[in-house]
């Protein structure tokens, strides 16, 4: 699943970031120019970030900006793209061979961010009347689907908010008040889209006006944006509760939910209508470029579709074949779909109630947290939590909502109770390892605690290298002490298989022609999807081009890595050691990790012997 939007002792791969120049005013020796424009750009951009885009300032618990919402005006969008290029031109004049160490690692993936921000807006000005689509692509009519927008954004928002005092409450308050505004703009947005022929297809958005139903009703018992009125600090006083309450309701009713109902009602008359009839993000106006665009902007590799697609056959092909002998482990005698069948119907791999899967995930928490020191030198130390996804969610996968940057608010794991039959037992070893330890939460926990890494870095992540490191930490089960029956291990061959598929299928769809039901049938048979899952998957991929193949791309390029650096390195091989050059520089573009890792392997060559 895709990261919902985003512990450190001092270990030796921080002491290389304190060795660079980052540091260097603390050993005496005084920064080059470069370094200085580097350290002020990167100080620059993060106040940028926070102050422009005040939902991520909240979600990484920076709360300053708690009362507004991104603004998405013409104007604002406008300075936005110039931004972009004053930011491309501030790196690139800054040499890059005078920085040192984990600076010049900040100058690579600054510029790398930089330039694909510069071309995306570049790609979305080339259609005609696309003056007033957004500064970026996250923001475009092909980011309003099913998988995401304000439907679920706004109530992860509102989890991710400090509600400790009545100001806390008073700047909450702010925020729905200009809630109104904010889906106007986004409907503009939609508009501008819909103009320039920068439209989904119609067919993967029959389920989104629908989702729409928690956040447009008048009944606040449930309400997603009123929940914070329902348990307050105990500290308050009464008489502020309530008036608290009352305003909570009047804003509510008043302006924000009629502003939904509006919006909701836009998408299921008119923009979701106005979908287009072909499926392939190649027939966007400069559609191939823009599908090679977003292939590297989510796998940050320079792989094309061709290549993702054949690398994607391969294994398949090779998943087939172990899932074949697992089954034949397990003693079943039929078919890998009668297999898959008799999983989801035998009443012994299914959980009977939430509090029982809950349950059974703490389990493999504390099964799984005392064996992470073999894989790893150094553990983060912000903690993680296991709770129920919202209601609202529906059957979305499970996944992890990141916790603060400053360590005040716990990373969680979040299941879906909300269908108990979607997620069967002998799944839950590889959800586990993936979303929550050693995969995203170990991963980006560890990231935002190195001390050595500026707050841009700290809190950088992107598909492939964090959802490869989720996938690749999935195969890391068995020495956690996990896939202990063939069950479980069918179950991690089948979500590797549907991320092996979606290489084959995004692709196939983006740049090859592939029609909706043939990637339904292809992940039904392949990846042992259940058909109404398979179809909510593909239209995730049809209206989200790219970003499924990360998964796959950065697992395989972790394992390349690995392989490389055991070949190079033979008996001075230390996979902690490994992991830890992995993760202990933040999030990588894949193309930085590589030069990362070689670097890594040079030094281990040195090292003494212990």
């Amino acid at each position: 699943m895709p990261l919902r939007w985003f512990h450190r002792p001092i270990s030796a791969i921080v002491l290389l970031a304190a060795m660079s120049c980052w540091s260097c005013a603390f050993a005496g020796e005084p920064p080059n120019a470069a370094t200085v424009a580097l350290h002020k750009l990167l100080d620059s951009e993060w106040d940028y970030q926070l102050r422009e885009f005040p939902e991520r300032a909240t979600s990484l618990g920076d709360h300053r900006y708690d009362d507004k919402l991104t603004d998405r005006s013409a104007a604002a969008i406008k300075a936005r793209r110039e931004h972009h290029r004053s930011r491309l031109a501030s790196i690139r004049g800054i040499d890059r061979a005078k920085l040192e160490g984990e600076d010049r690692l900040s100058w690579d993936i600054l510029e790398f961010t930089a330039d694909l921000d510069v071309r995306g807006d570049e790609l979305l000005l080339s259609a005609p009347g696309a003056e007033g689509m957004p500064f970026s692509v996250d923001d475009s009519p092909l980011s309003v689907n099913p998988m995401s927008g304000p439907q679920f954004n706004l109530p992860q928002l509102v989890r991710a908010t400090r509600f400790a005092n009545e100001a806390d409450y008073h700047h909450y308050l702010a925020r729905l008040a200009a809630m109104p505004k904010s889906l106007d703009d986004l409907r503009a947005i939609l508009e501008a889209g819909r103009r320039a022929g920068w439209m989904p297809p119609r067919q993967a958005l029959t389920r989104l006006a629908s989702q729409y139903a928690p956040l447009a009703t008048d009944d606040l018992t449930h309400h997603p944006l009123y929940a914070p009125f329902q348990k307050m600090p105990a500290d308050l006083a009464p008489a502020t509760q309530s008036e608290l309450q009352r305003s909570g309701e009047e804003v509510l009713h008043s302006k924000v939910i009629p502003a939904l109902t509006s919006f909701r009602d836009y998408l299921a008359n008119v923009w979701v209508p106005a979908g287009t009839e072909s499926l392939g993000a190649a027939k966007l106006p400069h559609g191939e470029a823009y599908y090679a665009w977003a292939l590297q902007r989510y796998t940050t590799t320079r792989m094309t579709a061709h290549e993702i697609h054949e690398l994607g056959l391969r294994e398949v092909a090779r998943l087939d074949g172990e899932m074949r002998a697992v089954m034949k482990e397990a003693g079943f005698t039929g078919t890998v779909a009668e297999f898959r069948d008799f999983l989801r119907t035998d009443k012994r791999f299914q959980f009977a109630t939430a509090d029982e899967e809950l349950a059974a995930f703490r389990d493999i928490a504390k099964r799984v947290d005392p064996q992470l020191p073999s894989l790893f030198v150094e553990l983060p130390r912000v903690p993680y939590g296991i709770r129920p996804m919202a209601p609202e969610e529906g059957n979305n996968a499970p996944h992890y909502i990141a916790g603060a940057l400053d360590g005040t608010r716990a990373g969680y794991f979040e299941a879906n109770t909300n269908n108990l039959a979607a997620w069967p037992k002998w799944t839950m070893d590889a959800l586990f390892l993936h979303e929550a330890v050693p995969g995203h939460h170990l991963q980006i926990a560890r990231g935002q605690e190195m001390p050595g890494l500026p707050k841009l870095r700290r809190a950088y992540g992107n598909s492939g290298f964090s959802e490869g490191w989720g996938l690749y930490s999935e195969g890391l089960g068995k020495e956690l002490g996990l896939y202990s029956d063939p069950y479980s291990r069918f179950g991690r061959l089948t979500l590797e298989a549907h991320r092996a598929c979606r290489l084959v299928v995004d692709t196939g769809m983006h740049a090859f022609g592939w029609t909706r039901q043939q990637s339904i049938d292809y992940l039904i048979e392949h990846a042992q999807l259940e058909r109404g899952f398979a179809e909510a998957e593909v239209d995730r991929y049809i209206t989200w081009p790219g970003q499924a193949t990360a998964y796959k791309v950065g697992e395989q390029d972790i394992l390349a890595n690995r392989a490389r650096a055991m070949a190079a390195l033979g008996a001075k091989f230390d996979i902690r050691r490994f992991h830890n050059a992995v993760i202990d520089h933040g999030g990588l573009p894949l193309t930085v990790l590589d030069r990362v890792i070689d670097e890594w392997i040079e030094t281990e060559r040195k090292r003494p012997t212990e």
